[in-house]
């Protein structure tokens, strides 16, 4: 980073060009220009593109993280242990919720992925100052007094759904903004309906439809007074809008049909660190007296990521490898481990002990090579305390390593499990009953391949794998969508045995 630094300077410099000048070009702030040429900011190679663009010098010859692919020498034993990191989407809820204080917040084990650094990218574009501290563990951010929404990066915004949940912060400081659609993983129509129903009790109206690609938003006069919302839907960005949105109304905010799950508990947990009163966390019903105003200095550390133990737990259970992975946040996989139970995997356990932010529940786990058998009934996720739906395409994979047929019933997007059918290019028997339902039918004798990933995070994932139990070189292609959920995975994996590398200009 601090080569790739010193030629941009070098580069700069050259062309009479200040750092100023380069962050308007490329739509970022002056000081991130000087941490990055000082090497201590992590850059992404869309952000060096951009930078190469502007400058007219290619500053790296990889391409970037859409064009970049992964070389898999499949069919190794793995072996070895593996520590979780934080959890990708608390990371993401948390760092909206920074915009709520006008303190310094630092965030402790923040997981380096595509999806925190676009971001930041769009949060340094309005006037937010970030940077990586700690030896570039930890996240500091320090919001500007006045935002900067004219300058905001929307191409970044663009590529994460997350940009929604700005709207909550922003709502408490203008009376009307607007912010570029939202983006992510290409799971079917997503309203964002239940968002908006959520967030008309604080006033807010938004027009989705005068300026296309843009929401439009105003806030009206509220009342100062007590309020019940129900959510139309348990979703879990919704249950953290309704929350950002209630911690800074000094009355009382009742929240019903909330989402219990990990992500809303963190964020739960740093809006209490804050001095929000909330409670009801890890029901379904959430009470919360917010403040006037937010203004802390703040340390927090998110949980371990539920979604990331269940990766490294599948990449067992594909290559029949014995595999401990530690810090697992186990109240979040319970219904996991039980629909694994009883499909015959061997699991041992440690006794709990708790996360870093004294309240999650963890445990190390062993997994141990197992001959699986189909469950005697369908796979399909509910909302918390239920498999997570962000592990059932994991659970596609498993069922493919099973004696037995198992139905996989993913009945919430419109059409991810028409993703789970790329596994029948590795071998997998998959019958397609619908958008929504799959049967899998195992076990299965992989086979190498050469392939693009689907363009959402967990079927992406769950090729990978399948690729590093299949005897032989495979490549898995255009692998952004990969690394928006998981830091550093190749080489993680690679410890542990596998032989994964990149493979560029192709």
């Amino acid at each position: 980073m601090q080569e790739i630094g010193g030629i941009i300077a070098r580069e700069r410099t050259e062309r009479g060009m200040t750092q100023s000048e380069l962050a308007e070009k490329i739509g970022t702030s002056q000081p991130a220009i000087n941490r990055i040429e000082k090497g201590r900011q992590n850059i992404s190679l869309e952000m060096v593109g951009k930078i190469s663009e502007v400058l007219k010098t290619q500053i790296l010859t990889v391409n970037d993280t859409d064009s970049l692919s992964f070389r898999v020498n499949g069919g190794r034993q793995l072996s070895g242990e593996v520590s979780l990191k934080s959890s990708k989407n608390a990371a993401v809820a948390l760092l909206m919720a920074t915009l709520l204080n006008r303190g310094r917040t630092v965030l402790r084990g923040v997981s380096k992925i595509e999806e925190v650094f676009r971001i930041v990218e769009v949060l340094e574009s309005v006037g937010v100052r970030i940077k990586w501290i700690n030896n570039r563990h930890d996240l500091e951010i320090v919001p500007p007094k006045e935002f900067d929404l004219s300058k905001i990066d929307e191409k970044a915004a663009t590529r994460t759904r997350s940009i929604i949940m700005m709207i909550p912060p922003l709502m408490h400081r203008y009376q009307s903004f607007s912010l570029p659609y939202a983006g992510g993983c290409s799971l079917g129509a997503r309203t964002i309906e239940p968002h908006l129903l959520a967030l008309r009790s604080f006033g807010l109206e938004v027009d989705s439809t005068s300026d296309p690609g843009k929401y439009l938003v105003r806030i009206g006069e509220v009342e100062a007074k007590d309020r019940k919302i129900v959510l139309i839907e348990r979703g879990d960005t919704v249950t953290e809008n309704a929350l950002m949105a209630a911690a800074l109304c000094p009355s009382v905010t009742t929240i019903r049909n909330a989402s219990p799950n990990y992500m809303v508990q963190d964020l739960c947990y740093y809006l209490q660190d804050l001095g929000v009163s909330i409670s009801g966390i890890g029901t379904t019903t959430l009470v919360v007296k917010g403040l006037k105003s937010i203004n802390k200095d703040i340390e927090y550390t998110p949980a371990e990521d539920p979604l990331e133990a269940m990766f490294f737990l599948t990449a067992a259970i594909a290559t029949k490898s014995e595999i401990a992975i530690k810090r697992v946040p186990i109240e979040f996989m319970e219904i996991e481990f039980e629909t694994l139970r009883i499909m015959n995997a061997c699991i041992e356990y440690s006794e709990e002990y708790k996360s870093y932010n004294g309240r999650t529940r963890l445990v190390d786990i062993v997994v141990k090579p197992s001959e699986l058998v189909a469950p005697p009934d369908k796979i399909h996720p509910m909302p918390f305390p239920g498999i997570n739906i962000d592990n059932l395409p994991f659970f596609s994979l498993i069922a493919a390593c099973a004696k037995g047929r198992t139905l996989i019933h993913d009945w919430v997007y419109e059409n991810r499990a028409i993703y789970i059918t790329a596994l029948s290019n590795l071998g997998a028997k998959v019958e397609l009953l619908d958008a929504h339902r799959v049967y899998v039918e195992g076990p299965t004798t992989w086979r190498p391949t050469d392939m693009t990933t689907p363009p959402a995070l967990r079927p992406a994932a769950v090729l990978l794998l399948a690729m590093v139990a299949a005897s032989g070189q495979s490549i898995l292609r255009n692998i952004y969508t990969i690394n928006r959920g998981y830091e550093d995975l190749a080489n993680r994996l690679n410890k542990l045995g596998a032989d994964i590398h990149p493979l560029t200009n192709i």
